[in-house]
């Protein structure tokens, strides 16, 4: 048994010193909760978009990580979004830690009548025509209720033509417990935007959102979500999450880059999600 922890260990720090010696050039942070967030309920450098009812949003600590904590009462629509510009040609993958708590009983986003989800992490990309509104492509993963697993298309909402999903959980996956993905967003892109020139985004994304609904179903809905970043390797990925899940030994996290320098945007990031 001895034999075998120590195993485990000389396994995880390998995995930890080669993630480390990656890390700086493959990848890209998005999220970096701080204490101070805590206070403040809004992490610095991002800002809340309201568009219906009392939007309950904080900062929580677990596993001495902290989460961003969302709550929908049945009656509210909102997220927080961040300016942010990437290259998906040079960091093609997204990765993300996120939980849901409670479902809206009934969700379903392929009905306008039922579209509410526990959580929705949206992408927006550069405007692929004028006005910017209604041809923003913006993708969005998300953790519905009812529709199954790997369904894709496009937005039940009024003006949702460039609002294109991919659901990724459901009412079959666990509540109250941790899931790690992992999605290609340029794979993505061009599968869902192959009808929009050739597929190709026309330039970097110019930012992302955090969403939570439940005023369609009018029953609530309880999630968190952690860690966002881009990676220029998938590699990287599979290393840092295997010495994370090395459960039994306790290891700091390898600590990523603080993110690029961006200069704001002059426009609203995602204008066309129609919540």
């Amino acid at each position: 048994m001895k034999k075998i922890s120590v195993l485990i260990f000389c396994l995880a720090f390998l995995l930890l010193a080669a993630f480390s010696s990656r890390a700086e050039f493959a990848m890209i942070p998005v999220t970096k909760f701080t204490p101070a967030d805590i206070l403040s309920g809004i992490p610095a450098g991002w800002k809340l978009d309201k568009k219906k009812g009392l939007p309950k949003v904080e900062i929580k600590k677990e596993n001495n990580q902290l989460f961003l904590y969302l709550k929908s009462a049945g009656d509210s629509s909102f997220g927080l979004q961040k300016e942010f510009n990437v290259d998906v040609k040079k960091y093609p993958v997204l990765c993300w830690r996120w939980k849901a708590n409670k479902l809206p009983t009934g969700g379903d986003i392929r009905q306008s009548a039922t579209d509410d989800q526990a959580l929705q992490l949206y992408v927006a990309f550069k405007p692929t025509g004028f006005p910017a509104m209604t041809n923003t492509p913006v993708i969005g993963y998300i953790w519905d209720t009812e529709a199954p697993k790997g369904w894709s298309g496009r937005s039940p909402q009024t003006g949702g033509d460039k609002l294109r999903y991919i659901v990724l959980r459901n009412q079959t996956d666990q509540t109250g417990q941790w899931f790690t993905e992992r999605r290609n967003l340029y794979k993505d892109y061009k599968k869902l935007f192959g009808d929009v020139k050739g597929g190709e985004p026309q330039g970097l994304t110019t930012g992302l959102q955090i969403h939570i609904n439940s005023q369609h179903t009018g029953n609530p809905a309880e999630s968190l979500i952690g860690e966002i970043y881009f990676s220029a390797d998938p590699r990287d990925i599979a290393l840092a999450e295997a010495a994370r899940e090395v459960k039994d030994l306790k290891i700091s996290a390898v600590k990523p880059p603080p993110p690029p320098r961006i200069s704001a945007a002059k426009k609203p990031i995602i204008t066309n999600v129609p919540k």
